[in-house]
């Protein structure tokens, strides 16, 4: 009995493991959209989209980090600082981006944010 639990907990561990190293590479990937008119990228985006986070959010630092210095330019909502604001919108979870009146939950990459906004370069 003692060996299937560590057994098992092994195979745990090594899930785990997996499962966060595949999150920090598919993250490194998505993040090489940034390019000289990035700046241009997150102010459209800023403009068409509202990013909803939570301070102390992990996931939310990733989202930040996609965007660097450009960050700035997003259109940002604290759920912490503004929870009513989060209330009205029905956002479960950070980060949260609305565009276009849908919600998208989780990191997403600024590509993606460039195809849902409908940026044209």
């Amino acid at each position: 009995m003692n060996k299937r639990i560590n057994i098992l907990i092994t195979i745990l561990v090594i899930l785990a493991v997996a499962g966060i190293s595949f999150f920090i590479i598919s993250s490194k990937s998505t993040g090489a959209a940034v390019t000289d008119n990035s700046a241009e990228v997150a102010k459209y985006i800023g403009e068409h989209s509202v990013l909803y986070v939570q301070t102390g959010c992990s996931h939310c630092e990733t989202q930040k980090a996609l965007f660097g210095e450009d960050y700035q330019y997003l259109t940002v909502v604290d759920c912490l600082e503004d929870s009513q604001t989060c209330v009205l919108n029905n956002i479960e979870g950070t980060p949260t981006w609305e565009i276009n009146g849908k919600l998208y939950e989780g990191v997403q990459s600024i590509e993606k944010l460039k195809e849902l906004t409908g940026y044209q370069s």
